[in-house]
């Protein structure tokens, strides 16, 4: 069984991004009708038939062996994620919800956004409660910002460095409680951002590996469809099918209280929970931007160390 529209496009977007040469391909500079490899050049790569690999791009090639997705992840250059990411949608979840049913293309269809219903995921387990000691945790980053998220960015718990930084979440809805919803819509953050657009692109890329690992998910089928149709830098990022798990790097701040923020990022995964993460933003030693985060935490002092919802 294979998500066959999510396969194809996929495959097509990772064939139009090559070139003969990037691939060793003699190149004689002919023009070609469409960007990128031809389907006969990719399954000589792979080492399958035009027919087969035809077939596979059309979701059409059922049970296609972990051998043969290698070689074809191989034949078009795939990373490590992107490996990961084409076995599981060649080869999803048996069990689907009808909430969810279809896979999620390139070109979402509009829908509720996540906060327009009550759609629960298939299997609640994937919302476990913030374990105490990670609260804990949490509690004991006074100059951290730091926040709990599960596999669809819902921000599970958060502490007051974080509300300073990012925005306040307990003042938002439940269907906006959520990092990349507000990476992509929500005003103050969109605001602050310096890199934003990188911000996007990122989220994108989590969401789609996301959506690979849990298709039956229809709170996470809703809250994509609902960025796809809102936000057009989103809806051509995500039509770029793009795979990443980008758990650290630096988000650059103009924050309206105290200016520019240049600050490291870095995601810790839940040991027993690996749907949940911590992630933490952090400041250089003696730079100004760990003064800026200082002076921010000392006008945002009062209130609960730590939230949940």
């Amino acid at each position: 069984m294979t998500s066959a529209p999510e396969l194809g496009d996929f495959l097509r977007a990772r064939r139009a991004r090559l070139r003969p040469r990037d691939v060793g391909l003699p190149d004689h500079g002919e023009r070609r009708r469409v960007a990128g490899l031809r389907r006969e050049e990719v399954a000589q790569l792979a080492g399958v038939s035009v027919d087969y690999y035809t077939r596979l791009e059309q979701g059409r090639a059922t049970g296609a062996s972990g051998a043969v997705l290698n070689a074809v992840a191989r034949a078009l250059g795939l990373n490590t994620e992107e490996t990961r990411h084409l076995h599981q949608i060649a080869h999803p979840p048996l069990h689907r919800t009808s909430a969810a049913a279809g896979p999620i293309g390139s070109a979402a269809r509009p829908t509720a956004g996540p906060a327009s219903g009550p759609a629960a995921p298939a299997d609640p387990a994937r919302d476990t409660p913030v374990r105490p000691s990670l609260l804990a945790l949490l509690a004991s980053m006074e100059e951290v910002p730091a926040l709990v998220l599960n596999h669809r960015r819902d921000v599970l718990a958060w502490n007051r460095a974080a509300s300073a930084l990012l925005t306040d979440f307990a003042d938002l809805p439940p269907g906006e409680r959520n990092l990349a919803w507000q990476s992509v819509l929500g005003d103050r953050m969109r605001r602050s951002m310096l890199n934003s657009a990188d911000c996007v692109r990122g989220n994108a890329g989590y969401l789609r590996l996301a959506a690979g690992r849990h298709p039956d998910d229809a709170r996470l089928t809703a809250l994509i469809e609902e960025l796809s149709r809102r936000s057009e830098e989103f809806r051509r990022r995500w039509a770029e099918h793009p795979v990443a798990d980008k758990s650290s790097g630096v988000a650059k701040f103009d924050h309206p209280l105290v200016g520019r923020m240049d600050l490291t990022y870095e995601t810790l995964r839940a040991v027993g929970d690996p749907e949940q993460v911590l992630v933490a933003y952090t400041a250089e030693p003696g730079s100004p931007s760990r003064d800026a985060l200082r002076m921010l935490l000392s006008w945002t002092a009062d209130g609960s160390p730590v939230r949940i919802p």
